[in-house]
């Protein structure tokens, strides 16, 4: 099941570059960050009421909190560099340099949550790291 709900995620994030190209345009890069975010924020908060998992909130730790408003916040930026890049970039170009992503979250699996790296994952990320490089330039 996980690797159907990752595909779909591939998926989303695809058509989230294409949309967010076309409905961008003459819009401010923040302003259009910002109307995206409140269509998220609405449906994260449907999907939570709807499936009741907001009863678990008071269970949350403060370390779980902490570090859900630190993702939070690396998704905003993001977020906001994202928009502002494919608005003055191809989007064929920002997009495959957004998901070095991959390479560096391996790194910092490995580095702050001592995930294993293989042989196999290392020259995965290494072939990420080159095809991007192939891609843009």
């Amino acid at each position: 099941m996980w690797f159907i709900l990752a595909l779909a995620s591939a998926i989303f994030a695809a058509l989230t570059s294409i949309f967010a190209k076309i409905g961008i345009e003459g819009v401010n890069s923040h302003l259009a960050t910002a109307l995206r975010t409140v269509v998220v924020l609405i449906f994260a908060w449907g999907m939570v009421f709807l499936t009741s998992a907001h009863k678990g909130i008071g269970e949350i730790s403060r370390r779980s909190w902490l570090f859900l408003v630190l993702s939070g916040l690396a998704t905003g930026a993001s977020w906001l560099c994202y928009f502002k890049a494919i608005q003055i970039g191809e989007v064929s170009k920002v997009v495959p340099i957004d998901k070095l992503s991959v390479v560096i979250t391996l790194v910092l699996a490995f580095v702050f949550l001592h995930e294993e790296l293989t042989t196999k994952s290392l020259i995965g990320t290494a072939l990420i790291g080159a095809g991007t490089l192939m891609m843009v330039l």
